[in-house]
């Protein structure tokens, strides 16, 4: 007799609450597979791409919903479907390639074929041969499509969930979220620029937590606070929305000066220069004085507009213990050539080799390493206080507070 899987997870929080992480949330299967089932194939609305990535009939993109590959595709009367990468007949992977144009798509085992809204259009051999075989006089194609999702678009974005009970997408983002949201997809057509790809051996929560954790950036990043990208001493805020699933860190500009604040982190190098200035010679597009907004949306995007660089990072969980990190850098259609070269030249920033983020990846690796013997012991949140208010300024986890008592709402823990 086959044991049931239990649907409760045999752990219990700190008693301390949301200034405490337990270890195991990062390093349990158990955990892992429950976060499959509650979050990412939940009632929520996951982040599958930009629709300049498939702007024709045809065009579609394989990606994934947390550890479930999905395909998004636009019809020929320009409708966005997404599907489970799953044949409805013996469950094989029928999209292999990331990119493509295509008329159909059809299974390589057994050549089931589906139209471009997931529809069973082809079953070789369905009346048998030569008399013989065949599927039962009963079957029904209409009853064998693909797995089709929930779809939001919104401004060029494209959004999908498992679960028809999700609610509306804005709703979901909330009145702040939305408008944070909107500030960077205003309407106009996108233009996409370019890809990095990167895994991570270390858990997907430590992405988000790396996000919302403004605390670090004035430490661990040399560039960044050497030339004022985003530091403890310039104008700041973290805001987070209701419940605390999604935020935003919103910093201005400053100069690369010593002064009581910088000359007191290691990190701050006033006798680095640029070969090329150009690097760090942005201009002003949005409203307001923020010049690096980074919105974290719960459960897989973060948004990112450092200066004029603009990208998706989409994470993808691959286990317990590794993800990816899929960036998606773009523009606007009406950009001129010198805002392109601008946009593309600040990338260098971000990706696995930027001048920022090659920060991150190596420390997120030792923190995987850091927690994974100590499955009893917990991380410390305490900085900035116990609550899960946003503050204005820097030098705070609450955005980390806030994203583990939704956490721990939606995953019963």
């Amino acid at each position: 007799m086959t044991a049931a899987i239990s649907n409760r997870l045999d752990r219990s929080w700190p008693e301390q609450g949301h200034a405490r992480v337990p270890y195991w949330v990062y390093t349990d299967p158990e955990v892992y597979r429950l976060e499959q089932e509650r979050i990412f194939a939940g009632p929520s609305w996951s982040f599958v791409a930009l629709a300049c990535e498939i702007p024709n009939p045809g065009d579609f993109k394989r990606t994934d919903i947390g550890d479930r590959p999905v395909v998004v595709v636009r019809d020929d009367t320009g409708a966005i479907t997404v599907v489970a990468n799953r044949c409805a007949h013996r469950g094989v992977q029928f999209c292999q390639k990331d990119h493509g144009n295509t008329r159909e798509f059809m299974c390589p085992y057994h050549q089931w074929t589906y139209d471009l809204r997931g529809n069973l259009i082809g079953v070789p051999f369905r009346r048998g041969v030569n008399k013989q075989g065949g599927m039962p006089e009963d079957f029904d194609p209409a009853s064998h499509a693909l797995q089709r999702l929930q779809v939001a678009e919104r401004h060029g974005a494209i959004f999908a969930s498992f679960d028809p009970a999700a609610p509306p997408f804005e709703q979901y983002l909330g009145a702040s979220m939305l408008g944070y949201y909107d500030r960077v997809f205003d309407g106009r057509e996108l233009r996409l620029l370019g890809y990095s790809r990167q895994r991570i051996p270390g858990n997907w929560k430590l992405m988000f937590e790396n996000i919302k954790d403004p605390y670090h950036a004035s430490l661990l990043h040399v560039f960044l606070v050497t030339f004022g990208l985003f530091r403890a001493d310039q104008p700041s805020e973290v805001r987070m929305d209701e419940t605390g699933r999604h935020s935003v860190l919103v910093s201005s500009r400053g100069e690369q000066k010593l002064n009581e604040t910088t000359g007191a982190m290691k990190s701050f190098r006033q006798d680095f220069k640029l070969s090329d200035p150009r690097l760090l010679n942005p201009v002003k597009e949005f409203a307001g004085d923020a010049t690096v907004v980074m919105q974290t949306l719960w459960p897989n995007l973060i948004i990112q507009q450092q200066s004029n660089t603009l990208a998706m990072r989409q994470m993808v969980t691959r286990g317990p213990a590794a993800f990816d990190l899929n960036w998606t850098f773009f523009g606007y259609a009406d950009d001129s050539a010198e805002m392109t070269e601008r946009r593309l030249r600040q990338a260098n920033l971000m990706g696995p080799a930027g001048l920022v983020s090659i920060d991150d990846g190596e420390i997120m690796e030792f923190s995987q390493a850091g927690v994974t013997p100590y499955d009893d012991e917990s991380g410390l949140l305490e900085m900035g206080g116990r609550d899960t208010e946003g503050v204005p300024h820097m030098v705070t986890e609450a955005a980390i507070r806030a994203f583990y008592k939704h956490y721990r709402l939606v995953m019963g823990i």
